[in-house]
């Protein structure tokens, strides 16, 4: 009789089975459903000094975080949400949005700590704005799409959301006196953004960084020890290039990175000022983590 019992549970077993085997097909294609995705995104090349300035709407290059909002979820640029508080994501437009989130000159690393905390700090976060400098998507010029921006800003009226100034410049004389003016005054440089490009993503010749210096990006991979009044804490930071090589950071780290580096695999952006006949970067100068959020 037992056995005749264990027989007749089978087929129950076997329901149950395949239920359980459903539901977690079914989690695991929800979990890749709300998978972050890197949203699509104008990125800027360099400038090279062989264009028409003339043509171009000149705007400051904040040291800020990028993050674009389409319509409904702002987003940093690696495709994760920004956890800003309900208030400031509940009054911001319909309109899809692309800018910096930025305190003041010389202030990233203070922003990078509020806009990454998950617990948003309300206070803080009143002193963030939102400033943008493209509309994705839209039609037109950019030229067109500088007046959408206005518009976009005014109807919105609110404080933290602002237009990213956009101005024009006779010459390049006229683009290296304002840079000069910029740096001086604790900008990081300039953006050029072609009048007549319409909208478009990826790395492209329309939008145009001008800096006096170099920067480029590689990761942590060892940390060097200190030598002298360094000893006990970091001498420099082995750094490794996208294509395998590597070189030594020391320039330009705080005593605080010194004691608390960046932990290894950490991707860095650091300035330089040419590069060497082998291609390695020239009086090398740490600026700043980069934020993978």
């Amino acid at each position: 009789m037992a056995a005749d019992n264990r027989r007749s549970d089978r087929p129950l077993r076997s329901v149950v089975g395949m239920l359980f085997a459903l539901l977690a097909l079914a989690a695991s294609t929800l979990t890749l459903a709300v998978e972050p995705l890197t949203p699509a995104l104008i990125l800027a090349e360099r400038y090279r000094g062989d264009i028409d300035v003339s043509r171009y709407w000149v705007s400051e290059k904040l040291d800020g975080v990028r993050a674009s909002w389409d319509g409904k979820n702002l987003r940093f640029r690696s495709g994760n949400p920004v956890p800003a508080p309900k208030w400031f994501l509940d009054a911001l437009p319909s309109q899809p949005l692309d800018g910096e989130l930025w305190l003041e000159r010389g202030s990233f690393d203070r922003l990078s700590s509020i806009v990454r905390r998950q617990s948003p700090d309300d206070t803080e976060w009143r002193r963030v704005r939102y400033m943008i400098f493209e509309l994705p998507n839209a039609s037109g010029s950019f030229t067109a799409r500088v007046e959408q921006i206005r518009a976009v800003i005014a109807a919105a009226n609110l404080p933290w959301l602002q237009a990213i100034p956009q101005f024009r410049l006779s010459d390049a004389a006229a683009l290296q006196k304002k840079l000069h003016d910029i740096v001086h005054s604790g900008g990081e440089g300039l953006m050029l953004h072609r009048d007549d490009a319409a909208y478009e993503t990826g790395r492209s010749s329309a939008l145009l960084k001008v800096t006096p210096w170099l920067d480029a990006e590689a990761r942590v991979v060892a940390h060097l020890p200190g030598k002298g009044k360094y000893i006990g804490m970091l001498g420099a930071l082995r750094m490794e290039l996208p294509d395998g090589r590597r070189f030594s950071l020391g320039s330009g780290l705080t005593d605080a990175l010194r004691r608390k580096p960046p932990p290894l695999g950490t991707l860095i952006t650091y300035r330089y000022r040419e590069l060497t006949q082998n291609g390695m970067p020239r009086f090398p100068r740490y600026l700043r983590v980069r934020d993978e959020l």
